[in-house]
Formats: structure tokens, sequence, C-alpha cells
């Protein structure tokens, strides 16, 4: 079987109609909170299966011998890493073959405060002593979609970034990455860096909006602490927007910026344009 976590979730659903494109339905299990809220996918013949990450209970039954596992991250900052954990546990002692696990780009190296709690789980997902995969991905290019709308109705793009590049990729291109591991062969304890073919900067980013868009659209790049209030005053926790204005920083510093080209050797085929986001995004505004 094929079990995925967080199955409910954008990416986990991504990954689920990406693997019943090739395999029988039956050979698929989507791991999920609440069971009714994919109530479709078992209607399709997928296998449903209660685990929820702070209900380590649960996660008991989630997985079974000679199952593969996508352990997609938990988005609860500060507690992911105790949730990962539980999930590792349940996963080893159950028997399965494999444990894929969906982290951040360079867990090992980059300077992004978020990437601790990735880092404890790689390493207990290796003292585990299950065969994995690690899939760092990098920054999705929806993260930017409600930039994208403001900057198109207002004209400017702000950020504290300078002239870093973010190598992003669509939840579709990292979905397609992790239907290709867990239905392929040859992935065992390999740590692929996934990123898009193309890094951008802040300001072209804005040119893109503006060429979609019909209008111009300039980047102003400011001090990290006046592009921090202006989140706040956007409605913002300050705490929240201390993590963004920490990130501008990183961003400029290089650590979302890769060249590996290990998500486009996965998928067989070139990652999303930017352009593709921003048009889409300018589409459905």
């Amino acid at each position: 079987m094929i079990v995925v976590t967080a199955a409910g979730g954008p990416l986990g659903r991504l990954v689920v109609e990406g693997l019943l494109e090739t395999t029988p339905a039956d050979q698929i299990v989507a791991a999920v909170r609440d069971p009714a809220k994919v109530a479709g996918l078992a209607a399709r013949g997928v296998t449903v299966r209660e685990a929820d990450y702070d209900r380590p209970e649960t996660l008991k039954s989630a997985f079974g011998p000679g199952d593969r596992v996508l352990l997609i991250s938990s988005p609860t900052v500060g507690a992911r890493l105790t949730q990962h954990q539980a999930a590792v546990d349940a996963a080893a002692a159950a028997g399965v073959a494999l444990i894929a696990y969906t982290g951040i780009l360079h867990s090992d190296t980059t300077p992004i405060a978020l990437a601790s709690e990735h880092q404890g789980t790689e390493e207990h997902i290796r003292a585990s002593g299950v065969p994995f995969t690690l899939l760092r991905n990098g920054w999705y290019s929806e993260n930017y979609v409600p930039t994208i709308a403001q900057a198109a109705e207002q004209g400017t793009i702000f950020g504290s970034s300078g002239e870093g590049r973010v190598a992003s990729a669509t939840r579709a291109d990292f979905a397609a990455a992790a239907v290709a591991v867990l239905t392929g062969e040859g992935h065992e304890n390999a740590v692929y860096e996934l990123a898009g073919d193309v890094a951008w900067s802040k300001a072209e980013l804005a040119a893109e909006v503006a060429s979609v868009a019909g209008r111009p659209v300039v980047y102003q790049d400011v001090p990290r602490e006046e592009f921090e209030r202006a989140l706040t005053e956007a409605g913002l926790p300050e705490p929240v927007a201390a993590v963004y204005g920490a990130i501008e920083l990183d961003i400029a510093a290089g650590a979302l910026e890769d060249a590996s080209g290990d998500l486009r050797r996965l998928i067989g085929r070139p990652t999303t344009p930017l352009r593709a986001t921003v048009t889409e995004a300018l589409a459905t505004a």
C-alpha cells in the first residue's frame, strides 16, 4: 500500500490524484485527521484511515507492514517535531518499507529558522532504521498568490529581500515528485533538493505581474522593520510578521535559491514557470 498522510490538505490531495493516474485505488491509503473530509476519495476506492498527528493512538493503525509512506509535514510550527516523531515511530513499529518526508530546501544548511523542526524530523527518520527519501521542498509559488493579486491592484510589491532570488515551484510540481518516489524504484536513502528551474527576484515578480495585468507594477525594497510594520498594519500578528521579515533577509542571502535540477529530473519535465502562477492568480482574483 502507498500511504499519504495529511491527504486532505492541498499537497496531499494532489499527491493522491497523481497516484490515481497510475496506481489502482485499492493500493492507495489516504491517512487523514477527519475521514469525513475525504469521503469523495473513499467513494473512488481509496482506503481511508484516521491519522491525527496530535493523537498517537490513531497512528498505530494508519500504517501496515511493507507500506510506502509519504509523511507530509505538519503546518503547526512549534509542535510539528513532536507530531512527526509520533508518526515516524508508528510507521517504524508497523514495519513500513519506506518513509518519504516533505521537508524544507537545504534543511541541513539553511539559515531559515523554520528549518529546525525539519532537521529534527530528518534525524529521527534516519535513527528509525526505516529506508527513507528526503524530499526537501522549496517555496511554493502559490505562497505569492495574495501578493500577486494585491500588486495588480495597487501597483507595488513590498519586500526586504533586495536582489535575492526564489526558486519556487507549484504544489503540483512537488506532488509529482512525491508520486515519482512513491511509485518508482531506487530512491531509498536519497536526499532531493527540490526547487523550480528558474529562480526569480521580487523585481522580476513585479515585472511578470505587470506584463500579465497590463498595468505598471514595481518592486519597492524597504528595511525589514518597515516591511514587518506594513504586515502588522495589514492584520498579521507581530510574531508572524517577524517570521516573514526574517525570511525576506534569508532570501536576500540566497537561502531559497537552488540549481540542483532534482525536481525537474524526478518529474521528467520542466517545472511550472512563474508566469503560469501569475496568470492563474489574476484570472481567479
